[in-house]
């Protein structure tokens, strides 16, 4: 069985120190086996403190780390001198040294900081939370850092934005590892979206327009209920009363995406929702989305998530019922 062994640091996150435990522990193969074993660690064995009001006592010190298949490390706010300084103290870096070759890494939000201070992201492309990537790029320059995406999967090294990006990228995991159908019950059990793709962007703090400032908010309103339309950005900008030019701009500035990546965002998320809860063939479904095609449709879902709407529409149907759900 895949050991994934998550790394307990001091200052740790208890919402990230959770997510690994929770995804990959729901994990069931075909016969309803399980998929993970994972196991917590720390780097002395004791107990560390939390960002919160209490503490966290843990099975296992470092030694577990030279069992791993995959290491996780979770977000701590309590880096010291692997932020100020970008190296790691000693103990810790003693840990890490335990980690086999070839052992998958991944780490949630800052704790690609641990990463980086150790050398292992060097020349990687690689994320962490956006309100950090611009001090880690400084401290970390030979990290090709995207502040822009949920989570980065670099093959052997997989780093996350923060917070809901880590469940993300663990669904990813699963998803890699064992299907689509094993990630999606994991995710019907963790009561979360199946799949955000990792190069959506995250979802960064703006400012919030004046009560004066012309949004383009009444125009994806108006925009989602003809989905099935062409919607040339012409006819988006006509609609909001503005140019082009200030309506992409503004369109931005607002979703973090351009007029025509978010068009193709809500036609996917109403297609994988028509195929998942209605008996469209894939043509209407297509139509209906706004995709034109069959072909298209299939295009852009591989393209995204990587199978086709059939396949897709499989999972989603062949799924069992979760029986841990009862009515009251």
């Amino acid at each position: 069985m895949h050991r994934i062994v998550v790394l307990a640091l001091d200052g740790v996150i208890p919402f990230e120190l959770g997510i690994p435990a929770r995804v990959f522990g729901v994990a069931r193969g075909p016969d309803r086996e399980p998929l993970y074993e994972v196991i917590t660690c720390t780097v002395d064995g004791r107990s560390v403190r939390t960002d919160a009001d209490f503490s966290i006592a843990v099975g296992h010190g470092a030694e577990a780390l030279a069992t791993a298949d995959t290491v996780v490390i979770p977000a701590t706010h309590a880096l010291g001198q692997i932020s100020t300084e970008g190296r790691l103290p000693e103990p810790l870096a003693r840990a890490i040294a335990r980690i086999r070759p070839g052992t998958r890494l991944v780490s949630i939000c800052t704790a690609a900081y641990v990463l980086a201070a150790a050398g292992l992201l060097d020349g990687r492309p690689a994320t962490t939370h956006w309100s950090s990537a611009e001090h880690f790029q400084k401290r970390f320059p030979q990290v090709n850092v995207n502040p822009n995406v949920l989570f980065v999967d670099d093959g052997d090294v997989l780093t996350s934005a923060g917070v809901a990006a880590g469940v993300d990228l663990c669904l990813h995991i699963v998803r890699r590892d064992h299907g689509s159908e094993a990630a999606n019950h994991v995710a019907r059990r963790c009561v979360v979206p199946p799949w955000r793709d990792g190069g959506q962007a995250q979802f960064i703090e703006r400012p919030i327009p004046e009560r004066s400032t012309a949004t383009t908010s009444a125009t994806r309103a108006w925009a989602l209920e003809r989905l099935h339309l062409p919607l040339p950005l012409t006819e988006l900008a006509d609609h909001a009363r503005m140019s082009r030019r200030t309506f992409t701009r503004r369109f931005r500035d607002e979703m973090g995406v351009s007029p025509g990546q978010w068009l193709t965002l809500q036609r996917l998320e109403l297609a994988r929702r028509l195929l998942e809860a209605s008996d469209l063939p894939v043509d209407g479904v297509a139509e209906r989305a706004g995709f034109g095609t069959a072909a298209s449709l299939r295009q852009h879902m591989q393209a995204a998530i990587g199978v086709s709407p059939m396949t897709y529409r499989r999972t989603f149907r062949s799924a069992e019922p979760d029986l841990t759900l009862v009515e009251a």
